[in-house]
């Protein structure tokens, strides 16, 4: 399966700026057949695990946290950029390579000793997945790991998420 989800990806270089080569998901989205692949086999990664909730990353962790919360008959919680959520929030603020950024999720939406998953699609420096499990943790839920299409192993974001939940998923790597 990880030919045919790499077969999918598309390079778009110099996207989002000159010396980047972006690795481009939303080809996968025209192959239902493939989508349901790749959902199965994250929730088989995870499958002897006891999993109270989702939490899927802004916006492209959206797409499978939900598809992965509703195959397991589990909440979903959305964690957004700042200002995005209409309710009361809980918010973490963290340094990017140039300044920084904030993201929330909704208050009270999981609570002590959950346990949770936490998932977007790919994985470079780790900054916004370990925002997301310092949100969890400030909860009071347990962060018992990561799951993503894509590592980009070379920018190293592993070693940023390894202190919350060394139980991290793939499908590929770079």
């Amino acid at each position: 399966m990880e030919e045919e989800v790499r077969n999918a990806i598309r390079d778009v270089p110099d996207f989002p700026k000159k010396g980047i080569l972006f690795k481009d998901i939303m080809p996968i989205f025209e192959n239902p057949a493939l989508c349901r692949k790749i959902t199965m086999k994250i929730v088989e990664q995870f499958a002897n695990q006891k999993l109270d909730a989702i939490v899927g990353i802004e916006s492209r962790g959206f797409f499978w946290g939900l598809l992965l919360a509703q195959e397991l008959k589990i909440p979903f919680i959305a964690v957004r950029k700042k200002g995005k959520l209409p309710y009361k929030t809980v918010s973490f603020k963290y340094d990017l390579e140039y300044g920084s950024s904030e993201i929330e999720m909704h208050e009270g939406v999981i609570s002590d000793s959950q346990k949770v998953l936490i998932h977007d699609d790919l994985l470079a420096t780790g900054g916004t997945a370990a925002a997301a499990a310092e949100l969890v943790k400030s909860q009071g839920a347990e962060v018992v790991g990561f799951s993503f299409l894509v590592i980009l192993e070379f920018l190293k974001g592993e070693d940023c998420i390894k202190p919350y939940s060394k139980n991290i998923k793939t499908i590929v790597r770079y």
